[in-house]
């Protein structure tokens, strides 16, 4: 099947001033590719252990105030949607900084741009708890953001230059996995320590977890084997961006992200305000426990390779959003029981789609790999900065119904573009298909 049957089969991705020498490897079926990390192979597993710590960091860090938002509004006097911003600032910083994080990747490498991010941002995260206002607390967030930039870019190029292709997509569903693990791990963590000793003393604990993955990776991560350091050339990284932005099978991903990102946001923002009060009244302990269903989404996106085999990328995005959709409708339910299970299918569904759109765009693009996932993190974490302030004016103005409403119609847009794309691979297929037939 085509590289990622989201959309046609043809495909125009420009050219990078020195794209790395592992481009071509890539683009060819069946390329040997000796000198790649695959399954088996020494330096795979101290390759997938160190990103997978990589991936807890940047999601415990990105989103450690997410679940503390009810105690965050109750100390600073401050509404849902005020609070909300201590999430978007960090991940629209994310998205606005991702693109020139990925242009240095390609000058000093992906694995030196990683360890600069990650210690940056775990830095911050350790100030982050002193915050003395909202103000204050928005602003770190938002550094703490763009320091993270340059760490999910440059895992998914690392990945698509060191992994073998058939196993690019199981090495990002790894990754992918550690970002729910971080999701979890930390909302989970700042839950009960809120609870015990203020929300302050759980952004604290959430910082300690990330130095102690932050370690982890210097140590474990592999030196990169297929890296050619390029220029910083403003001209020709605006070419190889336009290029990619261009092409109508990337424009039809990053939509896709975005779009999956801004139901995954609007609901994991929300849900503690709505848990917190009638009919649940639950403490915020166990509302931190309730991120424990990010074990789902760590089981789907590492199963994203399977579904793609069996489904192929169409059919595994028509099965991720239609779980998404069932679990919001689900969750409009006033039993806790409905609430969790609804959350649950969100999760898988969210978790699946974008390891499956994330790995279609790192197999779409081969050439200027790191703008191209660069592209997709931005699109899909303005997606998130978007959802979290939109799900929480929606909830203001019509409560949980309104956020659902809110994901529905993302959801809509998911399905939308997927068939658009089914179409139009259908069409291209037809144009192609007299040609090939007539007799030499």
């Amino acid at each position: 099947m085509p590289p990622a049957s989201t959309g046609a089969s043809t495909l125009t991705v420009a050219a990078s001033p020195q794209p790395s020498p592992a481009a071509a490897p890539v683009a060819t079926a069946g390329s040997a590719a000796p000198d790649r990390l695959e399954p088996g192979r020494p330096g795979y597993r101290r390759m997938s252990f160190a990103l997978f710590a990589a991936g807890v960091a940047t999601f415990a860090l990105l989103y450690s105030t997410q679940a503390l938002l009810p105690a965050v509004s109750a100390s600073l006097g401050a509404t849902a949607g005020q609070a909300s911003w201590t999430v978007s600032a960090a991940t629209g910083a994310l998205a606005l900084c991702v693109l020139p994080m990925s242009a240095l990747s390609e000058r000093f490498g992906r694995r030196q741009m990683m360890t600069a991010s990650l210690t940056v941002a775990v830095l911050v995260g350790l100030l982050v708890p002193f915050a003395p206002s909202l103000g204050w607390l928005i602003a770190l967030r938002a550094v703490q953001g763009a320091a993270l930039a340059g760490l999910p870019a440059s895992a998914m190029a690392y990945l698509a230059e060191e992994v073998r292709p058939k196993a690019l997509v199981a090495a990002i569903g790894l990754f992918v996995a550690g970002n729910s693990i971080g999701g979890m791990s930390g909302r989970i963590l700042t839950g009960w320590i809120a609870q015990l000793w203020g929300w302050r003393a759980a952004l604290g604990a959430v910082g300690l977890l990330a130095a102690a993955c932050a370690v982890v990776f210097h140590f474990m991560i592999p030196r990169a084997r297929n890296f050619t350091p390029g220029t910083l050339n403003p001209k020709a990284l605006a070419k190889t961006v336009g290029g990619h932005l261009a092409d109508p099978l990337l424009r039809r991903l990053y939509a896709i992200g975005a779009l999956f990102m801004t139901v995954f946001g609007a609901v994991y923002t929300v849900i503690g305000y709505r848990l917190v009060e009638a009919p649940f009244n639950l403490p915020q302990g166990v509302v931190g426990s309730i991120f424990l269903v990010y074990l789902v989404g760590t089981v789907s996106s590492a199963a994203a390779g399977q579904l793609v085999a069996r489904l192929g990328r169409r059919g595994a995005l028509y099965l991720a959003v239609s779980t998404t959709a069932a679990g919001l409708l689900l969750s409009l339910a006033d039993q806790l029981a409905a609430v969790l299970l609804g959350l649950v299918l969100i999760t898988a569904g969210f978790f699946a789609g974008h390891a499956v759109a994330s790995s279609s765009v790192s197999r779409t693009a081969t050439k200027g790999r790191a703008q191209a996932s660069a592209l997709y993190q931005s699109a899909y974490y303005l997606g998130s900065s978007a959802g979290g302030t939109l799900g929480a004016v929606a909830f203001h103005a019509g409560g949980w119904a309104g956020t659902v409403s809110l994901g529905l119609l993302a959801v809509l847009g998911v399905v939308s573009i997927t068939l658009y794309g089914t179409r139009a691979a259908r069409a291209e297929r037809r144009r192609l298909v007299p040609s090939a037939s007539v007799p030499n």
